[in-house]
């Protein structure tokens, strides 16, 4: 048997030159997935309760109801944000999306408030 080299033995024990970005890019999929979707659904949930409150719904009701609708839509979304193909977009439409209408909830609560 042949003793390996140094160098032999040290490329043996990094993992291949892809693994590394493969790893990173999954990391970014899965904070995207619950970083960003937490935001998104954040958003939503306000955007859900300034809707439904102006509509009539008490205000309880409308937070309870916003709540449990974004339990769905988080599921939804984390699953979308593994599967899309660009990792960009998934960031720019779940804290885009999120903050806009998070932002639309305030100016909207300003309204309703008297």
């Amino acid at each position: 048997m042949n003793k390996p080299t140094p160098h032999q033995a040290e490329s043996a024990a990094r993992p291949p030159a892809g693994a590394l970005a493969t790893q990173w890019a999954v990391a970014g999929r899965v904070l995207a997935a619950l970083l960003g979707g937490y935001a998104f659904c954040w958003g939503f949930i306000a955007l859900g309760i300034a809707a439904l409150f102006a509509v009539g719904m008490e205000f309880h009701d409308a937070e309870h109801l916003a709540s449990m609708l974004a339990f769905l839509l988080y599921v939804g979304v984390f699953l979308w944000a593994i599967a899309a193909r660009s990792l960009a977009r998934v960031w720019l439409v779940l804290l885009g999306g999120g903050a806009t209408m998070a932002a639309l909830a305030s100016v909207w609560q300003l309204f309703l408030v008297p």
